[in-house]
């Protein structure tokens, strides 16, 4: 997973419309988006604004799954 960041508000509005239902990503309310090194050349080709951060970092990356439990089969 990638840290990308939007120059600004209209610019990630857009990219979530493009991005839900294609790929999973975890987006917070700083501008910064988590999304799969997939989804990087599919937001260029669609115009829309973004820069690399770099890398998830490990708390980044695990903090959607704290609160899932294990479901027994």
């Amino acid at each position: 997973m990638i840290l990308i960041r939007f120059p600004n508000a209209e610019s990630k509005r857009t990219a979530l419309g493009s991005l839900a239902g294609r790929f999973a990503f975890k987006s917070w309310a700083t501008g910064e988006m988590l999304v799969p090194e997939d989804a990087l050349p599919f937001l260029a080709v669609k115009g829309i604004p973004f820069s690399v951060e770099g890398p998830a970092t490990y708390e980044q990356n695990g903090s959607a799954f704290r609160g899932l439990t294990a479901v027994a089969s």
